[in-house]
């Protein structure tokens, strides 16, 4: 025992020795931050060896680096990503707007990718092919159980190169073959912009904060004014997930004064703390403006609307939006490779950020939450009307929800309405005008008699509801108690779902007739078509007429109790 306690004091004196006499630097060393990288990175490199000599079976190791980058990305945010030399290309598209190849959207349905929609001018339209056409071969390989990226990848390419395509159309006997040559293809990021029918409003359409950005809205309202007697504007953000953050300033500037703050972002370096201030002259900073937004608005969409709030110089129509106020900046890696890393906060004039997930902090499942209601805080516009940070920007006038019925989503995710739309296509050469197009009873009778011919079925929330039950009662031995009370109620539920295609005609009419209106005008078509039914756009031609009630909302005159007590309802 004495020979032990001399031992371990022995060890207890040489290991305090040994800390004495260890330099602090080299302690510190091996505490600090840069040292646990290097350690970790070693660490890494030599699993990675043992696993590539050892490992029973063969591994391919570009995969499973990705896949071990990606799974220590995800511990952040969802918006810091690797991105792979193969994948750079649509990484570029999304600053730019521009990238080589046919121009086409195009979706996998079956045993096949299907062209979507081509776009107006492009070499897919300009080429004959058509929304509906079934891709069979690519250069004479069969396009047989590809995916949808396996195909986008092949479509893609350098401008001035060509491929061949064969193609199945309905109503054609035999199929069509394509020769197509890539060009550079720039998605215009104002895609619609014109006079809201019946009004001396105009409508700007924004799809996305690519480098053109603020230059085509600019030139839409320019155009607007030159050729209308123009008494104010609708800027439509809905859908817009955001882009460039220097495009955003430029938007707010061309309705605000020089030198406005619009936006400053705060990071753990000292070079993302910046300010950005309108440095023009506007456009127009006084015509009456309302924002659409919606919850797929977000980042530079929410700077736009969050800013143009903020200085009290619109009126937020619409949903309460996405709720991203962070930034992003992409850095250059070896190899061709880039990464894009979340840098910064943003905050609007008012000073409040909007971001609502809170990915700093998660629970021991490793799940992120929402910005607890505790601590949200309020701010002031510029005119003292509160607005609250953490949660997207709410609008100024909130408009009804409006959800897609379960037919309707069944209809579109099944290929029903796209199908019948191409169906339609085919025996019709032309239609009306996209905003004045209407289908008849008897297209929709038919369109009625082109589902049962597909064989068109679906599953309600209820019908999911009872199978649970079902499960649940044979689980707990009561079946046979209960079986006839559900059969009953199946019965019920089949009977409602043959109402459910003639209750929603409204709802799924609209669909339907903006997507043949696409095959005859493309997207303009699309987007026109939309307007004449659109509840958010009426809303905000409503409030623009109303000059009263725009300028009490902006001033902060307007109380939330007014605006529920409006008569007429226009800021429903």
């Amino acid at each position: 025992m004495k020979h032990r306690i001399i031992l371990g004091l022995n060890a207890l004196i040489i290991m305090t020795l040994f800390v004495a006499f260890t330099p602090t630097s080299t302690i510190k060393a091996q505490t600090s931050p840069d040292f646990e990288i290097s350690k970790n990175l070693e660490i890494l490199s030599a699993l990675y060896k043992e696993l590539n000599t050892n490992y029973v079976d063969g591994i391919n190791p570009s995969d499973l680096m990705k896949t071990g980058i990606d799974a220590m990305l995800d511990k952040l945010d969802p918006y810091t990503v690797y991105i792979p030399e193969s994948e750079i290309e649509d990484y570029r598209f999304m600053t730019t707007g521009e990238y080589g190849g046919i121009g086409s959207l195009i979706h996998k349905q079956g045993d096949y990718v299907i062209i979507s929609e081509p776009y107006e001018n492009s070499p897919a339209q300009k080429a004959g092919l058509k929304a509906g056409d079934k891709i069979l071969k690519i250069n004479d390989k069969s396009a047989f159980g590809k995916s949808v990226e396996d195909v986008s990848a092949i479509l893609k390419g350098q401008p001035g190169t060509s491929f061949k395509l064969l193609i199945e159309r309905q109503g054609e006997p035999s199929p069509l073959t394509f020769d197509i040559v890539r060009e550079k293809i720039t998605i215009d990021p104002v895609p619609y912009y014109g006079m809201v029918e019946g009004s001396k409003f105009g409508y700007i359409k924004l799809s996305s904060f690519t480098q053109t950005a603020s230059a085509d809205v600019k030139n839409a309202l320019l155009d607007l004014k030159a050729k209308n007697n123009l008494s104010g504007l609708v800027l439509d953000l809905r859908d817009n997930g955001g882009g460039l953050l220097t495009e955003a300033v430029n938007i707010v500037n061309l309705f605000v004064k020089k030198n406005e703050l619009v936006v400053s972002t705060k990071g753990k370096q000292k070079d993302k703390n910046r300010s950005y201030q309108t440095s023009m002259e506007p456009v127009d900073a006084n015509i009456p403006l309302v924002v659409l937004v919606n919850g797929n608005s977000a980042s530079a969409s929410e700077i736009v609307a969050g800013a143009l709030q903020d200085l009290d110089r619109a009126v937020i129509v619409g949903h309460r939006t996405y709720g991203k106020g962070l930034v992003q900046n992409v850095f250059p890696l070896s190899y061709n490779t880039q990464v894009k890393i979340t840098v910064a906060k943003y905050y609007i004039p008012s000073g409040r950020c909007i971001q609502e997930i809170d990915y700093a902090h998660r629970n021991a499942a490793g799940v992120t939450g929402n910005v607890p209601d505790s601590l949200i805080t309020a701010y002031k516009t510029i005119h003292g009307r509160t607005v609250f940070d953490g949660k997207g920007i709410a609008p100024d006038v909130e408009t009804d929800s409006s959800r897609l019925s379960t037919i309707s989503y069944n209809l579109i995710t099944k290929y029903i309405l796209f199908d019948y739309a191409t169906n339609y296509a085919s025996s019709h050469p032309t239609i009306a005008p996209a905003g004045n197009f209407r289908l008849s009873d008897d297209d929709y009778n038919n369109f009625i008699a082109f589902t049962e011919k597909k064989g068109f079925e679906f599953k309600t929330v209820a019908e999911k509801e009872l199978e649970t039950v079902k499960k649940a009662a044979i689980y707990e031995n009561s079946w046979d108690s209960m079986k006839s009370q559900y059969d009953s109620m199946q019965e019920a539920i089949a009977q409602h779902k043959k109402k459910d295609i003639m209750e929603n005609k409204p709802e799924i009419e609209d669909i339907l007739q903006q997507e043949i209106a696409s095959r005859y005008y493309y997207q303009k078509g699309r987007i026109e078509s939309t307007l004449s039914d659109d509840p958010e756009l009426k809303s905000a031609v409503k409030v623009l007429n109303d000059s009263a009630t725009y300028t009490s909302i902006l001033d902060g005159t307007l109380t939330k109790a007014d605006k529920q007590s409006k008569p007429n309802k226009s800021l429903n």
